[in-house]
């Protein structure tokens, strides 16, 4: 583990540029328009927040499931592997390395299908159709796609610090670090590192409750254009919050996705029984049991 960011695989290799992203996503652009791709990550990214708080997660372990989700859509088709199946793989990966505890299987796909009953049944009207073998094989999946990257820095600590040196710290840093957990809905960790997510959440908590702290950023070494992008991107999700029923949408977005090549289903034990890689080297093929309804 790097002992700070500039030295750590998410500077090195995880902060990734637009047009490569873009590039990657093409695929998958030829079948969705970028407003409806971004609306079904704003549907998965709360998916995973609710999964979390249903599981008693902290928020750094939900935040760091979050950008795991979106380090694998990065690189890969929606086509790969079913998100309904990521997301819960992503916060029990997140689980473990942010030292949070062991989340039990039986506990994880309890609580999915819990939250897909209660509170998701507007998009999924049938139960959640993984097991935890499914689970445990994605993981292998996720490890060898992020290749093994998986201490990811996140905006809070340096939100934390900045806050303390500006002053205010019981007025700004509520907004400020709500505004950084609703950035997650967009591609900003995967583009920005994360001080300057949070100086542009610290900016933007300023502007709303009327803070002057114009020579307080005039004084921080930091790139402003940076900021302004970060801002403009978090201001264009909230644009977009106000046009976007997901209760209405979704249905209809989850239909379009591009769907993972499905397998015939297989009982648990018979599909814990196979080789985990299924003879399988494409990624566009997905592995056995996975985007299968059962």
């Amino acid at each position: 583990m790097a002992g700070n960011f500039w030295q750590s695989s998410h500077c090195q290799q995880w902060l990734l540029d637009q047009q490569d992203l873009t590039r990657e996503r093409q695929a998958d652009l030829a079948i969705l328009s970028e407003e409806e791709y971004q609306k079904l990550f704003i549907f998965f990214s709360n998916f995973i927040q609710v999964l979390g708080e249903h599981l008693k997660l902290k928020q750094q372990v939900i935040a760091t499931a979050t950008v795991y989700f979106k380090r694998f859509y990065a690189r890969n088709s929606l086509k790969c592997i079913d998100p309904l199946l990521l997301a819960p793989t992503c916060i029990l990966l997140a689980s473990k390395v942010e030292e949070f505890g062991v989340i039990s299987n039986n506990r994880l796909i309890t609580t999915c299908q819990s939250v897909v009953k209660s509170k998701f049944n507007y998009a999924y009207p049938q139960e959640f159709p993984y097991r935890a073998n499914h689970i445990l094989e994605c993981e292998f999946y996720l490890l060898e796609n992020m290749d093994c990257c998986l201490v990811v820095y996140q905006p809070y600590r340096p939100l934390v610090q900045f806050v303390q040196d500006f002053g205010q710290e019981d007025q700004i840093l509520p907004l400020s670090w709500k505004i950084i957990n609703d950035s997650l809905r967009t591609d900003i960790s995967l583009l920005y590192p994360p001080y300057q997510v949070a100086l542009a959440a610290m900016q933007m908590a300023c502007v709303v409750l009327q803070k002057d702290g114009k020579n307080w950023f005039a004084e921080v070494a930091v790139d402003m254009d940076k900021i302004q992008e970060i801002t403009r991107t978090i201001l264009a999700l909230y644009d977009l919050y106000k046009s976007y029923e997901e209760k209405k949408e979704i249905q209809g977005l989850l239909a379009k996705m591009p769907k993972p090549k499905t397998q015939p289903s297989r009982p648990p034990s018979s599909a814990q029984a196979q080789d985990p890689s299924g003879g399988q080297t494409n990624n566009d093929q997905v592995p056995n049991g996975m985007g299968v309804s059962n």
